[in-house]
């Protein structure tokens, strides 16, 4: 399944190009992707494409790369910025987030 199956191209293309600097905003990017009107189904398979290694999580060196989960031509996130993605995902704190973090 490709991000483009559950998301708008057009829409993921904007939200990359919008934090194309060092200033990720998940809250603003999940909102610009369209992710926050998606039924929880669709949340769901948006996460399974983001957990690369299929472990049921997202670990903090899948969160680098997050953008480019969305679309190849996405940037690397920041230390800081996958820091403070995996705290705001991270709802047990055992350094992971799983499906029901998104």
């Amino acid at each position: 399944m490709a991000m483009t199956d559950v998301l708008s191209a057009e829409d993921i293309k904007k939200a990359v190009g919008a934090f194309s600097a060092e200033s990720f905003n998940y809250k603003k990017f999940f909102e610009m992707v369209g992710l926050k009107k998606k039924s929880p189904e669709d949340v769901k398979k948006v996460f399974h494409i983001l957990d690369k290694d299929r472990s049921g999580f997202i670990e903090e060196e899948e969160l680098k790369f997050v953008l480019k989960g969305f679309t190849p031509d996405g940037r690397d996130l920041s230390d800081k910025e996958t820091k403070a993605l995996l705290a705001a995902g991270d709802k047990d704190g055992d350094g992971k987030i799983g499906a029901d973090g998104m």
